[in-house]
């Protein structure tokens, strides 16, 4: 059995006094595509912002490549090299597309090796490169989200989380974002992957936890999970969204 990258142990989150997630455990092994499952409000985006030190645990533990993150602030996280895509994008939208590559760079402090790293998010997304001058704000929806990829892959990651990445995105945009997420993958970077789209998830993940507000209720491997339709009715309303 393969070491654990990431462990989640017994973490619960609140929102005041609302508890967003109760108590929930999991993990991602060796290079594993590890989703995690579930309607709106469900706790998805929450356990991906309590991992990354967005928005900090109240109890339990999470152990990142066998040390303690739990209490650690989000710069300190991504130093080690856990890398959180958020939801919605997020890219400077009045910036070019260089410039929102470099700051995904900021801790490094090698010009050459920053070069380096942009030209190779170049040749994944060649339209990025034939972009590169544009701000991020006039591109397409895809685009937006490949440089987002592009951005979190600028610091090297040795996890990377993605919250909801083919949100909003016509079909065919959706097949390529699941083809760079498996190329990644293949590539030996262990995923974190938050899905709405339970179909295009489970198509991808070795493993699958399914979350209902706040609590893991199901678990299994991908395979599994996608053909079960009870699981399918009852969590992921239909499969497709």
């Amino acid at each position: 059995m393969s070491e654990a990258v990431l462990k989640v142990e017994a973490v619960e989150t609140y929102y005041g006094k609302i508890a967003a997630l109760k108590g929930i455990s999991f993990e991602v092994t060796g290079t594993q595509i590890v989703t995690l499952l579930g309607s709106n409000g469900a706790g998805k985006s929450t356990t991906l912002k309590t991992i990354s030190g967005i928005t900090p645990a109240q109890a339990g533990k999470i152990t990142f490549m066998g040390e303690d993150i739990t209490k650690m602030a989000a710069h300190e996280i991504v130093q080690r090299g856990l890398i959180h895509i958020p939801e919605g994008r997020r890219i400077f939208k009045d910036l070019t597309v260089t410039e929102n590559l470099e700051l995904g760079s900021f801790i490094l402090k090698d010009d050459a090796e920053r070069k380096r790293r942009i030209q190779s998010v170049f040749d994944r997304f060649p339209i990025l490169g034939k972009r590169h001058k544009q701000m991020g704000g006039t591109l397409s929806g895809g685009e937006q989200q490949m440089l987002a990829i592009g951005r979190g892959l600028m610091a090297a990651p040795k996890l990377l989380l993605l919250d909801e990445p083919s949100m909003g995105l016509a079909p065919l945009i959706v097949a390529e974002i699941s083809r760079i997420i498996k190329a990644l993958n293949e590539e030996g970077t262990p995923i974190l992957l938050v899905e709405q789209n339970s179909k295009m998830a489970l198509g991808l993940a070795d493993y699958g936890y399914v979350l209902d507000t706040g609590n893991i209720v199901l678990d299994g491997p991908g395979a599994e999970l996608k053909n079960d339709e009870k699981v399918i009715k009852a969590y992921l309303g239909g499969g497709e969204h």
